[in-house]
């Protein structure tokens, strides 16, 4: 699995925050910083669009170092991704991600990059 797969299956490296915080886009933070603060209805200014991915270590919006429930109960579940957990079929948590995008199912599942899923773990094949 790519280390840059979050804990809901999202691509890390298809987000705006992510593609503007390695690059060190500017124009990007603020279109991004725009957009999202229209979606959510709340203060986000470019300055809150720094992320190096939510399972990596280093800088992440607000958002995915504080409030996402999905990051929160991986890390308290201590797995990689939810594709680990013998709950993914019916969590509530994650479903939502799921429900809208087939591939965050597919990544969690390990059905890319060489892994299959055995029992809800992950093994290289």
């Amino acid at each position: 699995m790519k280390d840059m797969i979050a804990y809901c299956g999202l691509d890390c490296e298809t987000c705006d925050a992510y593609r503007a915080t390695i690059n060190d886009d500017q124009a990007l933070r603020e279109r991004t910083a725009k957009k999202w603060a229209e979606l959510n209805n709340a203060p986000i200014l470019p300055e809150h669009i720094n992320c190096e991915g939510c399972r990596a270590d280093g800088v992440k919006t607000v958002y995915c170092d504080s409030l996402c429930g999905i990051r929160q109960c991986a890390l308290e579940k201590r797995v990689t991704t939810c594709g680990e957990c013998s709950e993914l079929n019916h969590c509530q948590t994650v479903g939502a991600i799921i429900a809208n995008n087939s591939d965050a199912l597919h990544h969690l599942k390990g059905s890319q990059d060489g892994f299959t899923t055995e029992n809800n773990r992950q093994t290289e094949i």
